[in-house]
């Protein structure tokens, strides 16, 4: 699970400073020892301070879960940054975010730390307290208590501000003392001559009282556990008695009331009643801390202790008893891997796999592969080749043309298997700002992201989780990795149609569209070089024909208007060049068309009238083609395979939708009789431009359903 420690300590991350500051701070070393307790049993684990970054920055930590796996939980030590009821601003941040917590709502905490309203609830519930009076302001009158009495703030916790008065020039000062450093009402509780215990409780429904600690204060100093205490900077040495020696009645008794008092404020999972023995060994409740300390020398450390809960075995026990309050006691796992059925471990695995997922999509952005850097992309087919070769695929070299494509299979083989096909090369413009790998708390941003380099993460992640349970060599497979997409093909085509026809299924690792949609049919495309060359002539030369540049522009309105809808073809004019003479207008046209296309009987006629459209100017022309993707059609047995992807889909809670697509892909270079999907890749945005990116949530889940798919491909 993923666990988000979650502390106040040096941070003023906030609007403003306004208000009372927070005193109370986790040490260092206590927020590093709860980390590194909770991951000695496996849970990822990241530490944050609890300021206005936090929502931000446990998004980016646990993003949207897979069916079936637990949502990240966070273990709040935040004693908040500044204001009122403090320890509530952390809890009711993840209250409204969604995110289960360990320790109390908000609501207990506040009514923990407003001790008044403590008291006058543990007295409605008959739970013995000291007799209080509450001081609003300088001036009060004198109380109708007994001295000696405690001072302390209302609304504080950890000893602050607290102090013994035993006349009232005593009172008063102290009293002032609190008015004028906390600006609140004082709390005026009369003083009980004896032992202090603390009860520890762990659990809920009820919890379980921990041992008493009995705290000893020596022969100086005042008998109350002072902050100075609690900072160690007072000249006495305390001492804990654990459990503690007031015999086995009055251990039940104390047990009692401080179950009593968790039920009372409403508290969870944890928390610490702090009580006094007067001289007949009576109990009263001094105060509920809602957020026990899990310093190292603190009583409720040393209380689980003496149950056997070494500090990893504690924290973990939290964690564990917030799990259960939300979301009911667990079915325990498998004790043994072997015992989990394939798609468990899949799951399993792939759910632990996220952060090292998105290390290695960061690296694999890192590496630059654009279609026109040869140098670039023999190293990331190296690095493909070294990762597949890894999981013991082996390369398969009647597939591999050492200049752009290269096949590796399992020792299956794939023939009548699952054919992958992907490309490496990222087909950007050279003028294109190169994009870092930077991520949001919902979208993962790159070069090249979403045409390549998260399906291969993804196809890889899928793939070792098949390999971690010894199965994939036994499933018929295959992956083919080209790198002239930018090249629409040109070298890989030939390959790429004779690996497709061994295959009893191919998916094509494009990215998929916003909506989580794949495709189960792509237009063709073709591209055309059109020269128009006329005679060169001087600006204001007169001339009953328009010069070169103005008939080409009427040229191209004409040759844009043989779209059709109806015969699903579209043709537009991406690029125009001219040259010319010094001094003299452009006397020659260069111009790029392209023409999308569904079937391929529509493009003879549509050229024919191309070629048509061009004749009879007053220039010579040259139409040629310079290269031809062929359309991925929409056949039975491809939305066959599509209807199955989204039936594992839906057993994983998995969003799977069909569309067609205007752009080609290699998926128009399966044979008629494979069937083929694209676009089992992440939802995408902005493809080959800066602001590339893929959705997070989609990365994973489509990670998950590549491998159960090819789980349950095995199983067959």
């Amino acid at each position: 699970m993923k666990i988000a420690v979650i502390f106040n300590r040096e941070s003023e991350k906030v609007i403003n400073l306004f208000g009372l500051p927070n005193r109370e701070k986790y040490g260092k070393k206590s927020i590093k020892r709860i980390v590194d307790g909770l991951k000695i049993f496996g849970h990822q684990v990241k530490a944050f301070e609890g300021d206005k970054e936090l929502i931000t920055n446990l998004e980016g930590f646990m993003p949207k879960v897979l069916k079936g796996e637990l949502p990240g939980m966070a273990f709040n030590l935040s004693y908040g940054i500044q204001g009122q009821a403090r320890y509530t601003h952390v809890p009711g941040i993840l209250e409204m975010v969604g995110i289960p917590y360990v320790g109390s709502g908000p609501l207990a905490h506040s009514l923990a730390l407003d001790k008044v309203v403590a008291k006058m609830i543990f007295r409605q519930q008959g739970l013995p307290t000291p007799d209080f009076a509450v001081l609003d302001a300088p001036g009060f009158p004198t109380p109708d208590l007994s001295y000696p009495l405690i001072v302390k703030p209302k609304n504080e916790a950890v000893s602050m501000g607290i102090k013994i008065v035993h006349n009232e020039d005593e009172l008063r000062s102290a009293a002032q003392v609190i008015f004028d450093q906390f600006n609140q009402p004082v709390l005026l509780e009369q003083y009980i001559e004896g032992r202090e215990i603390n009860v520890g409780l762990l659990g809920n429904s009820p919890p379980e009282a921990l041992p008493p600690c009995e705290i000893v204060f020596g022969q100086t100093g005042p008998q109350i556990y002072t902050i100075e205490d609690k900072k160690g900077q007072s000249d006495r040495e305390i001492q804990w008695l654990c459990p503690a020696p007031i015999g086995k009645e009055l251990t039940v008794k104390v047990k009692e009331i401080a179950i009593k008092a968790f039920a009372a404020l409403g508290c969870y999972d944890c928390a610490r009643v702090d009580m006094r023995l007067d001289a007949k060994g009576n109990p009263f409740i001094l105060e509920i801390n809602s957020l026990p300390s899990l310093g190292e020398h603190g009583s409720y450390v040393i209380a689980a202790g003496q149950t056997g809960l070494d500090f990893s075995k504690l924290v973990n026990r939290l964690v564990d008893t917030a799990t259960a309050r939300y979301f009911g006691t667990p079915k325990p796992p498998p004790a043994q891997i072997k015992d989990r059925n394939l798609s468990d471990h899949v799951f399993a695995y792939l759910s632990k796999q996220r952060d090292a997922m998105e290390k290695r999509l960061e690296e694999w952005v890192s590496i630059s592969s654009r279609t026109y850097d040869p140098v670039g992309n023999r190293n990331a087919m190296k690095r493909i080749g070294k990762e597949l070769e890894e999981i013991k695929m082996r390369p398969v070299e009647a597939f591999t043309d050492k200049r752009s494509v290269r096949t590796w299979e399992t020792k299956a083989g794939f023939e009548g298997g699952t054919l992958f096909i992907g490309h490496l090369d990222v087909p950007v413009d050279r003028s294109t700002p190169t994009q870092l790998f930077r991520r949001d708390p919902e979208w993962l941003y790159g070069e090249g992201i979403g045409a390549s380099r998260a399906p291969l993460v993804m196809l890889t992640s899928a793939l070792r989780a098949l390999r971690n349970r010894r199965v994939l060599h036994k499933i018929p497979l295959g992956v083919l990795y080209y790198s002239d997409e930018g090249r629409d093909c040109r070298y890989s085509a030939e390959i790429v149609q004779k690996a497709a026809a061994k295959a009893a299924r191919v998916l094509v690792l494009r990215p998929g569209s916003l909506n989580d949609k794949v495709m189960v049919q792509r237009r063709g495309q073709k591209k055309y070089l059109l020269t128009l060359e006329g005679k060169s002539r001087r600006l204001g030369q007169y001339a009953k024909i328009p010069e070169v540049l103005l008939q080409a522009c009427g040229k191209f309105v004409e040759l844009s208007s043989l779209s059709s809808r109806k015969d699903r073809v579209a043709l537009s004019v991406t690029n125009i060049q001219t040259d010319a003479y010094p001094m003299l207008l452009p006397h020659r046209v260069t111009a790029n068309l392209m023409l999308s296309y569904l079937d391929p009987k529509n493009v003879s006629p549509l050229e024919e009238k191309m070629s048509k459209t061009l004749s009879g100017g007053a220039f010579r022309f040259n139409l040629e083609s310079i290269s031809d993707r062929p359309p991925m059609k929409e056949r039975r047995h491809n939305l066959r395979l599509a209807k199955k992807l989204a039936a594992v889909a839906d057993q994983w809670e998995i969003p799977l939708f069909q569309e067609s697509s205007v752009w080609p892909s290699a998926g128009g270079l399966v044979p008629a009789r494979v069937p083929v999907v694209c676009g089992v890749g992440p939802v995408s945005k902005d493809l080959y431009t800066p602001q590339e990116g893929i959705s997070r949530s989609s990365f994973i889940q489509r990670t998950l359903l590549m491998a159960q798919f090819l789980s349950q491909e095995w199983k067959k």
